[in-house]
C-alpha cells in the first residue's frame, strides 16, 4: 500500500488505528521529495527539522488526545509567511528572507497539529498562470513534465498531484488556486473574500487575494477550510461570520429536485477546447438526469472581466510592491552611490521581467490623467460584474462552468505572448472581482491524459454549498 496516495482523512484513520506512525510518514515523504521532486520542482524549501513534531504527534495518538490535522504533512505556497522557513515569493529580491512571524493560517494549521513540510514554488510574487516566472526555475506538471502545472500556485498543486504532500495552501488573486488545481487534476478551493485571514500573505492585489486549500479530494478541502477560517484581529478585512463544520456539511443530503444550477452562456465560448466543452456538457446532462434543475443564465459583463481585473490587480500590485526597496529587508544592490541609485538598482536587479511589467502597468493606470480613465472605470465594471452574480443567485443556488478554456499548455508555449497567458484566467478572474467562493473539481482526462476540471461558484460566505455539490459530483458523476 502506497501511504503517500492517501487523502488527509484516510491518513488520519491509519494513524488512529496505529497502522503507521507520523514519524514513518514524515521520513517517507522527505525521502520521496528528495528523489522525485528534482524533475517536478514543486518545492523551493524542504523542512527537515520537523521530526520532533512528528514524534510529538505520535505520542498524542498513543495518548488519544490528537487534534484535527495531527501529524499531517502540509505544504505552503512561498508567499505565505513562516517563522522558521524562508518566504521568498520565488523572487531574487526576497531570496534569503525568513519572516519573524507566522501567517494566521499557518498558526491555525500548527495549532491543529499540522506539520509544515516545506514551501512550494510559484510565479514570482504570484504574477503568472504557469509557474514559469519563478526566479528559481519553473515547476512541471506531474502528469507530463513537458507541460506547465498552471499558476501561480503551481508548486502547491503539483506537489499534491504528485503525492509529495497530503495537502497544500495556495493563494488566489484571479484564479491562482483553481487554474493550477485544474491543470494538475486536484481540488482547489478559493474561499469568499473575508472568510480567511490574509495576515502574513505577501500582498499582490489586496482587494482580490484569498488563501485557500489544494487537496486530493473535497473532504480534505472542507477539513482545511474549517481550520483556516474565522475572524482575525490582525486582518480588518477578515469578517466575523460563523464558521461551520464543513466536514459534516458536505455529507448532508442534497435533494436534486430542489436544487437549481445555473449554466452561464458566456462561459461556453468559441475557441474553448472541445474536450473541455464536451466534458462539462456531459456533467451537466448527468446532473439533469439525476433530477437537478438546470437553468441557462446570463452574466452579461463577463467579457470585460479580464480587462478590469488586470487594471485593478496591477494597480494594487504596484502599490504593494513599493515596499521592496533594499532598505529594510531582502536583496540590496551593491552598485549605488546615492539613495536613488540604491532604490533603482535594487528593484532593477531584484525583480523579474513579469513583475516589472505589472508594476509599470499598475503605476501607469494610477498616474495623473489616467486614474479616472482606467482605474475608476475598471472599478465601475467590477460593480457591474458583482451585480451580474447577485442577480443570477436570485434564480439559482450554484453556478457551474469550465474552470479553464484550455488544457495545460507546453512549457515555454506562451512566455513570449503575455496576453495569451492572461486570457487563460478568463473563467476565474470574475469570481475574485465579485469576492465569491469557488472550487475546481477534477472530472476526467483528455485524450492526451491531461486533467480536465469544472468550477462551481456560489454566494459569499456559503462555501458549504459548493463543497456539498463538489462532494456530490465527486461521488456520483462518472
Amino acid at each position: 500500500m502506497d501511504i503517500l496516495k492517501n487523502s488527509i482523512s484516510q491518513l488520519k484513520n491509519l494513524y488512529i488505528k496505529k497502522e503507521i506512525s507520523p514519524v514513518e510518514v514524515l521520513n517517507q515523504i522527505i525521502n520521496e521529495i528528495s528523489q522525485r521532486d528534482k524533475e517536478i520542482h514543486s518545492f523551493l524549501y524542504l523542512n527537515e527539522k520537523v521530526v520532533a513534531e512528528a514524534k510529538s504527534a505520535e505520542k498524542r495518538y498513543i495518548e488519544g488526545n490528537y487534534r484535527k490535522l495531527e501529524g499531517i504533512p502540509i505544504a505552503v505556497k512561498d508567499n505565505i509567511c513562516t517563522i522558521e522557513q524562508p518566504t521568498t515569493c520565488a523572487s531574487k529580491i526576497l531570496q534569503n528572507y525568513i519572516p519573524p512571524y507566522d501567517a494566521t493560517v499557518i498558526r491555525n494549521l500548527k495549532e491543529n497539529g499540522a506539520i509544515i513540510i516545506g514551501k512550494t514554488n510559484m510565479d514570482e510574487f504570484a504574477f503568472g498562470s504557469s509557474t514559469e516566472n519563478s526566479f528559481f526555475g519553473p515547476t512541471k506538471n506531474p502528469f507530463d513534465t513537458s507541460y506547465v502545472p498552471g499558476g501561480s500556485s503551481g508548486g502547491s498543486a503539483a506537489a499534491v498531484a504528485a503525492n509529495l504532500t497530503f495537502g497544500a495552501l495556495g493563494s488566489d488573486t484571479g484564479g491562482s488556486i483553481r487554474q493550477p488545481a485544474c491543470f494538475c487534476g486536484v481540488v482547489g478551493l478559493k474561499p469568499g473574500y473575508g472568510r480567511v485571514s490574509r495576515y502574513g500573505l505577501v500582498a499582490f492585489g489586496s482587494s482580490l487575494d484569498q488563501i485557500g486549500p489544494i487537496t486530493k479530494d473535497v473532504k480534505d478541502s472542507a477539513i482545511i477550510l474549517q481550520i483556516i477560517s474565522g475572524q482575525d484581529k490582525m486582518d480588518s478585512t477578515c469578517l466575523d461570520i460563523g464558521v461551520l463544520d464543513y466536514e459534516k456539511e458536505i455529507e448532508k443530503e442534497i435533494i436534486p429536485s430542489k436544487y437549481k444550477i445555473g449554466i452561464p452562456k458566456e462561459y461556453f465560448i468559441g475557441g474553448m477546447d472541445k474536450q473541455i466543452k464536451d466534458r462539462a456538457e456531459s456533467i451537466i446532462k448527468q446532473l439533469e438526469k439525476q433530477g437537478f434543475i438546470l437553468e441557462e443564465i446570463s452574466l452579461p459583463h463577463t467579457e470585460y472581466g479580464i480587462a478590469a481585473y488586470y487594471i485593478i490587480a496591477t494597480a494594487e500590485a504596484s502599490t504593494n510592491l513599493a515596499r521592496f526597496d533594499g532598505i529594510r529587508y531582502g536583496y540590496r544592490t551593491k552598485n549605488y552611490s546615492n539613495v536613488q541609485e540604491l532604490y533603482f538598482n535594487t528593484r532593477q536587479e531584484g525583480f523579474g521581467f513579469e513583475v516589472k511589467r505589472r508594476i509599470i502597468l499598475g503605476t501607469f493606470v494610477l498616474s495623473s490623467g489616467y486614474y479616472d480613465a482606467y482605474y475608476i472605470k475598471a472599478q465601475k465594471v467590477r460593480s457591474l460584474i458583482k451585480n451580474d452574480f447577485q442577480k443570477a443567485f436570485e434564480k439559482v443556488d450554484i453556478i457551474l462552468t469550465p474552470t479553464t478554456p484550455e488544457l495545460p499548455f507546453k512549457l515555454g508555449e506562451k512566455t513570449s505572448d503575455p496576453l495569451k497567458m492572461y486570457l487563460s484566467d478568463i473563467f476565474t478572474v470574475n469570481v475574485n472581482l465579485a469576492g465569491l467562493p469557488a472550487i475546481n473539481i477534477p472530472v476526467g482526462f483528455s485524450r492526451e491524459n491531461l486533467p480536465i476540471g469544472v468550477q462551481l461558484i456560489t454566494k459569499s460566505f456559503t462555501e458549504e454549498k459548493i463543497l456539498q455539490m463538489a462532494y456530490y459530483i465527486e461521488n456520483n458523476i462518472k
